[in-house]
């Protein structure tokens, strides 16, 4: 039963609605920042070429850890876990497209080196932990608790200017698919 709550959205999840927050992105340049990496170093999402795609997430969930409360009934908060593991599925396709992924949240570098090798992502996280790519972008934010997390948002970038982005992505599940197909048909 854990793994299907992992790879699986519950199909009573509230659904996130488009509050415009995402409609300046186009044809922006993303910004110049460090940003720590799972693979244990700096990463500037900027300077990377060709096409590279960054799906922003509010957190992955950690075993022995609760979630914050209320997280369930927040549109778009739940499915983390099930996005990133949707990705990692299709990892390989997306090489194949010569498509360069980075998941990013605002968790710190520790919590996302535990999803990886726990969820084995052959992909590397950035934490933004400092939302200072976030802020930079005014990407959508929301807050729970004590926390102030990312909306999810999934940027499709070509020599860092952003070309599409999906927001809001629901069900986070099948946003691989929709990525894959516009990189397909727009490629």
């Amino acid at each position: 039963m854990q793994k299907d709550f992992l790879t699986t959205i519950p199909t009573d999840l509230p659904i996130p609605v488009d509050d415009g927050a995402c409609d300046g992105l186009l044809n922006k340049n993303i910004p110049s920042v460090d940003l720590q990496s799972t693979k244990g170093v700096l990463i500037d999402p900027s300077t990377i070429t060709g096409l590279l795609v960054i799906f922003c997430y509010p957190m992955t969930g950690r075993p022995g850890r609760l979630l914050p409360r209320g997280w369930i009934d927040t549109p778009g908060a739940a499915g983390c876990t099930p996005q990133n593991c949707s990705f990692r599925d299709r990892f390989i396709d997306l090489t194949n497209m010569d498509v360069t992924l980075f998941g990013l949240s605002a968790q710190t570098h520790t919590d996302q080196a535990e999803a990886v090798l726990r969820l084995k992502f052959p992909y590397t996280l950035l934490s933004d932990s400092d939302l200072k790519f976030t802020d930079s972008l005014n990407l959508p934010t929301f807050k729970i608790e004590n926390l102030r997390l990312n909306k999810r948002v999934t940027l499709i970038v070509k020599d860092g200017i952003i070309k599409k982005y999906f927001y809001p992505v629901f069900p986070p599940d099948k946003n691989v698919e929709d990525v894959i197909n516009w990189i397909s048909t727009n490629k």
